[in-house]
């Protein structure tokens, strides 16, 4: 899939730059004017509104003074804490906003600013890139932002008067989402990944026993610090209580229901002076920010806290304490696992191959869930809860080729925010299934096998699963909650080797020409499950007894088609785990198993008959020509 930028309805911000530029004239943005439309639908702007660009708010505008950091933002008058949160998290993490060459959000930064020599070589015009749905999308917006009365901004604003960029990007941001408004209520894991193109895993603090398992804690935090090192960016909150009202207040300072950028995480030496040195103690300490600019945690380790004198002052320093209600404290870990509910942590995978940390293969599709006027025809089956159903879903198939491999799986719906101010915009339930299918399937599963992994279904932008897969071909079957929704996604597969992912589009393989002379597809269906000398025999499956040799692996060949597993080495005893499918045209002429050896020695071979499912044989089976729901 390509990674090219594409243009926001079409609107090149280079080629309106310049037509500016020639005319003399200050951008007027014709798709997002300065009106009510753009900043709510369901109620009326202040009475004293105006739209003002930053040179009639101050005298020398700047996208940013002293560079970028999480102090410089304040939410405003508008409830998206949430998208607040992570661009405190963003402000964090230079390189995703300044360095890369196509993933930065504010591209060009330099460029765009206003220069205080040639104030009129300025034309009022940004524009900014999210990532959706696969591409960057590049959003052009003009600089007119909307004022209360005594002229301050009425959404997000930095702390100096004189700094605009993260008013522009939540202009631009409302500008791909449909209005201002439209950015009430949300998920920080959603902003996180338009911000980056990363992937978020959520972590439940409460349930997954944090607190409890000092193990557990410990292991948590090395990988909070790995991926914080890396330029993760992480968001927490409190989830309310069932009927408890949202943002109340707890009495150590916390918000409920309401959304925290971390800032930091680190290991800090308890003592001072040369005791610090020889001090073994340390603490573990993780940042945050109040997207508000104020109301902080006043617990162990708050900004007034006596604690600090344990620390020394350069280490104080070195960690960026103040003594002003600015948003932004530290917690001891233990007290955040306490406290806290939710954390959500996007990574950028890394996927380049020349790097000194771990790299990963991503593999993405496109899909789409949609009804279809025949069974074989509807891609909308709903969870697995609707079984007569389920398997009319998009069906995906990929390869693990190592003995076990570590699977990044992430399914993304697509945005449908914009769609609020007609009543819609709600995210669907979403999730997937994972199965460890035959070895050599080509075709659509039509009989669900066991679960090798399972995701959870939310109503959430996005899913993700990390699974560990051991060697075979697997399916991802993705899903809706309910039958017969619609809707585009975004399936992303990060692995350590190339996975070969596809859309699975065949019901069936297509006829053979010995099959067409005839007039009809005479195949049938077989799977054979092949396994250990150790292992019970299911139904249908052959089982093989080898002697002590010691390279062994296993063939399965049926009318000119082969399937060989892997070899095991210096074992008598394999673990085979193969299964393979068949459509043969003769039923009657068998397939043959062969075991070998990687000697000289003749190898040990074991003929049978149809050992698996043919079609019409399995309970409940529907009998059709040439196709069988048992395979």
């Amino acid at each position: 899939m390509s990674e090219r930028v594409r243009h926001f309805k079409g609107q090149n911000y280079h080629k309106l730059k310049r037509s500016c530029l020639n005319r003399g004239v200050q951008f007027e943005d014709p798709l997002f004017p300065p009106c009510a439309e753009s900043l709510f639908y369901r109620r009326a702007p202040p009475a004293d509104l105006q739209w003002k660009r930053p040179q009639e708010l101050c005298r020398a505008p700047r996208l940013f003074v002293d560079g970028i950091s999480a102090r410089d933002l304040h939410q405003g008058s508008l409830g998206n804490c949430w998208l607040v949160a992570a661009t405190s998290c963003l402000a964090t993490q230079p390189s995703v906003w300044k360095k890369l060459p196509l993933s930065q959000v504010i591209p060009s930064h330099r460029e765009q600013d206003w220069n205080p020599r040639r104030p009129e070589r300025h034309a009022g015009i940004f524009h900014f890139r999210f990532w959706r749905l696969g591409f960057w999308t590049d959003v052009v917006i003009d600089d007119r932002l909307p004022v209360s009365e005594v002229g301050g901004l009425l959404f997000c604003s930095s702390s100096n008067k004189a700094e605009f960029w993260c008013a522009l990007l939540e202009k631009a941001y409302a500008k791909l989402n449909g209005c201002y408004e439209a950015l009430e209520g949300g998920n920080t894991a959603e902003a996180l990944v338009d911000f980056t193109g990363g992937i978020s895993e959520p972590i439940c603090l409460d349930r997954d026993g944090f607190v409890e398992d000092l193990d557990k804690r410990k292991q948590l935090y090395q990988n909070l610090t790995k991926a914080h090192s890396r330029g993760a960016l992480i968001s927490c909150s409190i989830r309310p209580m069932q009927g408890e009202a949202l943002e109340s207040r707890l009495g150590c300072g916390l918000v409920k229901g309401h959304a925290y950028g971390v800032t930091d995480v680190r290991k800090v030496r308890l003592g001072t002076g040369l005791l610090s040195l020889f001090r073994t103690s340390r603490l573990y300490m993780i940042r945050m920010r109040n997207p508000w600019g104020t109301t902080e945690w006043s617990g162990a380790w708050s900004d007034e806290s006596q604690q600090w004198q344990q620390i020394s002052k350069s280490e104080r320093e070195k960690m960026g304490v103040t003594v002003r209600d600015d948003g932004e404290f530290w917690m001891d870990f233990e007290d955040f696992c306490r406290y806290f509910t939710d954390m959500v942590v996007c990574r950028r995978i890394n996927t380049t191959l020349l790097s000194f940390h771990k790299s990963w293969l991503e593999a993405k599709l496109l899909g789409e869930w949609r009804r279809g006027e025949t069974e074989l025809s509807n891609r909308s089956g709903g969870c697995i809860n609707n079984r007569a159903s389920f398997l009319q879903n998009p069906q995906f198939m990929f390869d693990v080729e190592r003995e076990s491999d570590t699977a990044l799986i992430c399914l993304q719906q697509e945005d449908k925010r914009a769609l609020r101010s007609e009543g819609g915009g709600e995210n669907l339930a979403i999730g997937f299934e994972v199965f460890r299918v035959e070895v050599n399937r080509e075709c659509r599963l039509h009989m669900i096998p066991p679960k090798a992994a399972s995701s959870v279904y939310m109503d959430s932008r996005s899913v993700f699963l990390r699974a560990e897969l051991t060697q075979g071909r697997y399916i991802i079957i993705t899903t809706t909650f309910a039958p017969g929704a619609q809707a585009s996604f975004l399936l992303r597969l990060f692995t350590k080797t190339p996975a070969s992912l596809r859309e699975l589009a065949l019901d069936q393989p297509h006829p053979s020409l010995w099959s067409c002379c005839l007039g009809g597809d005479l195949r049938r269906v077989t799977t054979i499950n092949l396994q250990s000398a150790a292992g019970l025999r299911p139904r249908g499956a052959a089982r093989v007894f080898v002697s002590t040799d010691p390279d062994v692996y296993a063939v399965m060949r049926c009318e000119g088609n082969t399937v060989k597993s892997r070899v095991f080495k210096s074992t008598s005893r394999p673990e085979f785990d193969l299964k393979a499918v068949f459509y043969r045209q003769n039923p009657r002429r068998p397939i043959r198993i062969e075991v070998r050896t990687n000697t000289l020695h003749t190898p040990r071979t074991l003929t049978r008959c149809c050992t698996g499912v043919v079609e019409g044989s399995a309970p409940g089976c529907v009998t059709r020509p040439g196709f069988c729901r048992s395979c």
